[in-house]
């Protein structure tokens, strides 16, 4: 597209260009469906017909979504989308064996490279990066721990808390729904290996989280219970193309730190800010249903997390964050890093929720 074009200011042209990118986009990933089921996927024949809009529709996306434009949100929308299809490849949904077929796809590994390149270096520029010192991770982490633990709510917060209708309500619960349905999943991922304190706490965790493998107490069986007791659907995915970029983002970040072994120190300082952050968010959601008159035993997803995380913030913290700074001492900054940057994508995603439920208050 001409460049040109998309620097002019009309609202009309504007929405034009935006409404004929993600037309185009939708057909790009209908086309991306065709090919995670295509048989000719790999074959050094492959018919051009199954690549030629998607690559086009990839090449475009990838220089739209980073660079201010009419279609920079679609474009990275269809992106995050693009990387979520692919990386649920990675997880068992217990459906038809033949959606497998392509898991170990080279074409589909050099395309979530592609768009991971670009997305990580664009990451890097969006927030602030804090120096630290051999030596000082422990002390950093202690510091942001103690600040997460009880922050100032934020204004979404407050809304949830004060004044979010039931329909705001429902809105929260279908973009929370993609990552709640298969909670912990990105944990399982990073639990093969040798055996020791850090990898026994962990598991405890991740046993926790699935109910002690019973699954009328998994944590996802109680965020379903508040999608029936609404009138939801309680499948995972139902409400897929109903999630912002910026949540999905928080899900393929997951999916990028926790399948890359390279990269454990920062997927453990990601997930020590998430349990640490979650039970002070989870309260304002827990106020929000109970103003509402919605059943606590219904709604006990919130009480919950805001019971186990503040325990598990405090495993993640002593017992495997800690550990891994003396155990890794000259890549220690690499937690800091990690834990710095689940908290700017959540808070990002956070705000992306709140503006969606505005969207759909009376």
């Amino acid at each position: 597209m001409d460049q040109t074009v998309l620097n002019f200011p009309s609202p009309a042209l504007r929405f034009a260009v935006r409404h004929a990118a993600a037309v185009d986009y939708v057909l790009a990933e209908h086309d991306l469906s065709a090919l995670i089921s295509s048989p000719y996927l790999d074959q050094a024949h492959r018919p051009p017909e199954l690549t030629a809009r998607f690559e086009a529709t990839l090449g475009r996306a990838l220089v739209m979504a980073f660079r201010e434009s009419p279609e920079t949100d679609s474009a990275r929308l269809f992106l995050q989308r693009v990387l979520y299809r692919i990386n649920r490849l990675k997880l068992f949904w217990y459906d038809d064996l033949t959606a497998y077929d392509n898991e170990h796809s080279p074409y589909l590994r050099e395309v979530r490279e592609q768009i991971e390149s670009a997305w990580e270096d664009w990451e890097s520029t969006q927030r602030s990066r804090h120096t630290v010192r051999a030596g000082q991770a422990v002390q950093a982490l202690i510091v942001r721990t103690q600040a997460d633990l009880d922050p100032t709510p934020s204004e979404a917060n407050l809304y949830f808390r004060h004044r979010a209708d039931i329909a705001a309500y429902k809105r929260l619960l279908e973009m929370a729904s993609l990552d709640a349905l298969v909670e912990a999943s990105q944990l399982s991922r990073t639990l093969g290996g040798a055996s020791n304190p850090i990898h026994a706490t962990l598991t405890r965790m991740l046993f926790e989280e699935y109910g002690g493998g019973r699954i009328e107490r998994k944590h996802s069986t109680y965020f379903a219970s508040m999608l029936e007791e609404l009138g939801m659907f309680t499948w995972p995915e139902a409400y897929f193309y109903r999630v912002s970029w910026q949540v999905l983002a928080g899900i393929n970040l997951s999916f990028m730190l926790s399948e890359r072994k390279r990269y454990f120190l920062r997927y453990i300082g990601g997930l020590l800010y998430t349990e640490i952050s979650t039970p002070s968010t989870f309260r304002h959601f827990q106020a929000a249903a109970d103003r509402l008159g919605l059943h606590r035993d219904r709604t006990s997803y919130w009480q919950l997390h805001i019971q186990e995380d503040v325990r598990h913030g405090q495993w993640m913290l002593d017992e495997v964050a800690i550990a891994l700074c003396e155990r890794y001492p000259d890549n220690a900054w690499e937690l800091v890093h990690g834990y710095d940057q689940q908290r700017h994508v959540a808070t990002r995603a956070g705000e992306s929720v709140f503006r969606a439920a505005l969207g759909e208050a009376a």
